[in-house]
């Protein structure tokens, strides 16, 4: 066994997401590659869902405490690790949504997963809406575009918000999702089609967002 000037802990780049903090732990060089490649992305997922950094640092903090623990099991994991932990994200995300109470406007409390995608569907909107502005040019506001992309099914907003809202192009979304970039064309094209449709326009061809 390592003496403590050996052991890893996680990296700092996030100082608020040392979900190890305190305890002595030997990283396994595997999952310390994988918090640097993918955490940067889930904590901007679970902000942008959830429409607050910090919840998303919790959120996140907590999935990397669970990896760390079950990461030989993660491995091992159908799809592999990317795709375990983006369920375990997910889940995640859902359950501290439906636990955080907000405030309506009349002043009674109720859970924010009545609104938990009010965030990533605004900014996936605005991002749509530049993105196709010839076709939008003549809506007068986007709450037809708005609602079009929160009612996608899962896979496909998802989709939406990493490719729009977030950025991220094709081969990126695929290896955070853990799936494979023609799934990720896939549930694009799919998304655009049934926009499309709900708005009565013609988006055009799907075009590539590499």
């Amino acid at each position: 066994m390592s003496d403590d000037s050996d052991a890893h802990t996680l990296p700092t780049s996030f100082e608020e997401l040392n979900a190890l903090h305190g305890i002595h732990y030997e990283m396994p060089a595997s999952l310390d590659g994988f918090y640097r490649r993918y955490a940067r992305a889930q904590v901007r997922y679970a902000a942008t869902i959830l429409g607050s950094k910090e919840a998303a640092k919790t959120v996140v903090r907590s999935l990397y405490t669970h990896l760390a623990l079950n990461w030989g099991a993660t491995l091992l994991e159908e799809g592999g690790p990317e795709a375990y932990a983006w369920r375990a994200l997910k889940l995640r995300v859902e359950t501290h949504a439906r636990m955080t109470i907000t405030p309506t406007a009349d002043g009674r409390s109720q859970t924010a997963s009545t609104n938990d995608r009010t965030t990533a569907v605004y900014q996936a909107v605005r991002a749509t809406l530049s993105d196709m502005r010839s076709q939008m040019a003549d809506m007068e506001s986007p709450i037809g575009l708005y609602t079009a992309i929160a009612a996608l099914p899962e896979r496909q907003f998802d989709v939406i918000i990493l490719l729009f809202a977030l950025g991220y192009s094709v081969k990126q979304a695929a290896e955070i999702m853990g799936i494979h970039e023609g799934t990720v064309r896939t549930h694009r094209r799919v998304a655009r089609r049934s926009i499309a449709a709900k708005l009565s326009i013609d988006l055009g061809d799907d075009e590539e967002k590499e």
